[in-house]
């Protein structure tokens, strides 16, 4: 493998609520992961934000390509700092992972790794809106993929997914895969199968159809559930679509495009 550069340059972006000389750290900081890629990285973008007053946690986002694959991660941390730094090691891990001799089917990010980023953010994103103000402010539609869960799996860990919507190809049923627990995952389809789709991963699924809603719907249902998100099937389409909490406290929307 070619000796890889010491460090990359990382383009940074603030938000208004965020210090300026935060830009500075974090661009050294994750620019120095470039020892860790086994591959070249293309490009990496770094985003750090805070909705709202000083006194709201600091967003930090990232989007590295690999060698055309892409790498993302997202936390939080109550200082610009402290966000680069749990930044920077999740993307350490991820990275890591990323090595020939560990880009096995069966190779994932281990379940602690999602605590660490999406649950923190969930759990204080429906402290900040109160569940009758929350709104859709995010409606994102694209092709899903065909793969097996294992394909699914992998594809969710490496872009650091909370879950991941897809079109499952033994049964040809819109899913949603997610980590169930500390020991393994659970698949959520629009129709359950009679027999589980084959996976090497340790996964679970749920005996229960995907129930019919709305966008609107779905909304209210989750509200009330209190769950990180609801994969439901729509009215009108007929596909699976994910409702899921944002880190600002509102509703993203996942639909698939086409029929």
């Amino acid at each position: 493998m070619p000796h890889a550069p010491a460090t990359i340059e990382v383009q940074v972006t603030t938000g208004r609520h965020v210090p300026s000389g935060a830009a500075g750290y974090t661009r050294e900081k994750i620019g120095r992961l470039a020892r860790l890629a086994h591959r070249p990285v293309l490009s990496a973008r770094v985003r750090l934000s805070r909705h709202g007053d000083r006194a709201r946690p600091v967003v930090a986002q990232a989007n590295l390509d690999v060698n055309g694959r892409p790498v993302r991660a997202q936390v939080e941390a109550a200082s610009a700092r402290e966000a680069t730094d749990l930044l920077a090691d999740v993307l350490r891990h991820r990275l890591e992972r990323l090595a020939p001799h560990r880009l096995d089917h069966r190779d994932t990010v281990p379940p602690q790794d999602w605590r660490h980023t999406a649950e923190p953010i969930v759990a204080r994103a429906r402290d900040r809106v109160p569940e009758e103000d929350r709104e859709i402010v995010r409606h994102k539609a694209f092709g899903l993929a065909h793969a097996s869960i294992d394909e699914a799996a992998t594809e969710m860990n490496q872009l650091g997914y909370d879950f991941h919507l897809f079109t499952e190809e033994r049964t040809g049923r819109d899913s949603v895969l997610y980590r169930a627990g500390d020991t393994g995952y659970r698949l959520a389809q629009t129709v359950p199968p009679e027999e589980p789709p084959p996976a090497a991963l340790p996964v679970t699924v749920s005996p229960h159809p995907a129930p019919l809603l709305s966008p609107a719907g779905a909304r209210e249902r989750l509200g009330l559930l209190g769950l990180p998100f609801l994969f439901f099937v729509d009215t009108d389409s007929g596909r699976g679509c994910v409702l899921y909490h944002r880190y600002d406290g509102n509703y993203g929307l996942l639909t698939p495009a086409g029929p």
